[in-house]
């Protein structure tokens, strides 16, 4: 059973990452963009994470870690170059 909820949440997410793609290319605003692509970073996590769970192995689990940090990074430094226009001072 645990197997077709599995499966079931890859394709929710596999949707879900669809849909921000349609809408990064087709906002208007870069704000718009930029919450697309940090919500697309999330679902890419969650799809590690499936896949983790369906081969059961552990390394997955670091390895959304690691791109949620660097997801975190990277809106903060597109935040950043909204406000102010560059991203080091």
């Amino acid at each position: 059973m645990i197997d077709y909820a599995v499966y079931f949440a890859f394709a929710c997410f596999g949707a879900a990452i669809m849909m921000c793609l349609w809408r990064i290319i087709s906002a208007e605003g870069v704000g718009t963009r930029v919450l697309a692509l940090d919500t697309m970073v999330i679902n890419t996590i969650a799809l590690m994470i499936l896949y983790g769970l369906a081969v059961e192995t552990e390394i997955f689990f670091e390895a959304a870690m690691i791109i949620a940090m660097l997801g975190f990074v990277s809106t903060v430094a597109y935040a950043r170059f909204m406000l102010r226009g560059n991203i080091i001072e």
